[in-house]
């Protein structure tokens, strides 16, 4: 099993783990990571690991190694060679590209507060992201969720996580906003991503993205399109309007 450091802190940007396995498809497996593995919508991060020698290696993706999703695969970039089953290396992610998707994670979850159906897909991009919709109402206006998602985001709320059960999720199953893509379940808890206090939700719902502390870091959003994709579903696209704020 691979511990998982980036649930409980997505802001490390380094780390030292050791290599415990390598897949039959030249994945490397370590006791902990920080990388973050596709999954949810959200791409795996890329990086590079150091050994102790001064050796660099470039990771150019991260995936669940197996169907249980206990373990985590680092693959290398074509050419790279694995370090041994057994080595100590210092883990270093692709911070800027993280931080543009954790950006975009929390604003995703704030879009479907603005439109509060049922999710049948989405994506995370660094740049850009999608959320689809199932709405009875096609007249949906692209400039009033674009103010009103920028008014959640400017409000500065916090952004925390916290654990239930899988019963208490079953007993709470309206938490599930999402569709096609099921909780992350298998441990026998779930994680909940909260936005706003906890006597002042402004979302709660299972997630085990990365996302930023506060909605003010995402900076502004555009609503770039929305296009019909079925009698009622829609997919609104988002995209970042500035840069990071500052601090």
């Amino acid at each position: 099993m691979t511990e998982v450091l980036f649930r409980d802190n997505a802001y490390l940007e380094t780390a030292e783990a050791k290599v415990v396995a390598i897949t039959e498809t030249g994945g490397i497996v370590l006791d902990r990571t920080i990388f973050y593995p596709t999954g949810g919508g959200q791409p795996g991060d890329r990086g590079h690991f150091e050994c102790a020698d001064g050796r660099r290696m470039a990771v150019a993706n991260t995936v669940y190694a197996d169907a249980g999703k206990i373990a985590i695969a680092h693959l290398l970039a074509d050419g790279e060679t694995p370090p041994a089953i057994g080595e100590t290396v210092q883990l270093t992610i692709d911070w800027p590209l993280r931080y543009a998707r954790m950006r975009m994670h929390t604003a995703m979850h704030l879009l479907s507060v603005v439109l509060p159906y049922a999710v049948t897909g989405g994506s995370v991009g660094e740049t850009e992201g999608r959320l689809d919709f199932d709405i009875p109402d096609p007249t949906i206006d692209k400039d009033d969720i674009e103010r009103r998602l920028n008014s959640l985001i400017r409000a500065d709320h916090p952004v925390s996580t916290e654990w239930i059960t899988d019963a208490e999720l079953d007993a709470n199953p309206g938490l599930v906003k999402t569709m096609s893509v099921a909780p992350p379940r298998g441990s026998g808890r779930v994680r909940l991503v909260r936005i706003g206090l906890p006597e002042a939700s402004v979302d709660l719902q299972p997630c085990g993205g990365t996302h930023v502390r506060s909605t003010a870091e995402i900076g502004d959003i555009a609503i770039t399109k929305i296009e019909k994709k079925g009698k009622l579903n829609r997919r609104v696209r988002l995209a970042f309007a500035s840069e990071a704020p500052e601090g």
